[in-house]
């Protein structure tokens, strides 16, 4: 039910243009128009039902995966840190340079250590930019990265993550941009 939940509302939800890439506004992946809890709770359900969660800590990326590990952390009661991108300085930030389809800047990991083990959490993976960075500068610093979810693999987001880092990036749903709308398929 939840799937199909999520599959009509990527494929009714407005598109709009950045420069020649196509964005589509979703709750999940903007905040608009509203972030439904029943939504949040089946995705947070279907990831811990599917995929590894037996980790120290879930890694969101800011802004967007913050919603989504909220609803996990409560879900699986981990606790979750936030790639942030503000700096603050703190002992052992790392700096992660990022590159997306629209933007480019720094992100901050703060509150990760070595040998940590990690669920990823983000809301879509497009060009794979900001999630090949966090995904290199986690593991330069032996974080152990057990599992990589998203909720929408946008084109070939999830190939160009694999190709760049070697892991394995799970999605639950795949989108494509079909003459200007959005078509969505369920992968779990």
């Amino acid at each position: 039910m939840i799937r199909e939940i999520i599959k009509e509302s990527l494929e009714t939800c407005p598109i709009v243009k950045k420069g020649d890439y196509n964005y589509f506004v979703h709750p999940i992946s903007d905040g608009l128009p509203l972030v439904e809890p029943d939504i949040l709770k089946g995705i947070a359900k279907l990831i811990k039902d599917n995929f590894k969660t037996d980790v120290d800590k879930i890694v969101c990326i800011e802004a967007m995966g913050i919603h989504l590990a909220t609803a996990l952390s409560l879900e699986l009661n981990i606790p979750f840190v936030v790639v942030r991108k503000r700096k603050y300085g703190l002992p052992g930030e790392l700096a992660v340079h990022q590159t997306t389809g629209y933007s480019k800047g720094e992100l901050y990991i703060n509150a990760i250590d070595k040998d940590d083990s990690v669920l990823v959490i983000d809301d879509v993976a497009s060009t794979g930019g900001t999630m090949v960075a966090v995904l290199e500068a986690l593991t330069n610093n032996g974080v152990n990265i057990k599992e990589i979810v998203t909720v929408i693999d946008k084109d070939d987001g999830n190939k160009i993550v694999e190709e760049k880092t070697g892991f394995k990036l799970n999605s639950l749903m795949k989108v494509t941009m079909v003459d200007g709308k959005v078509k969505a398929e369920p992968l779990i």
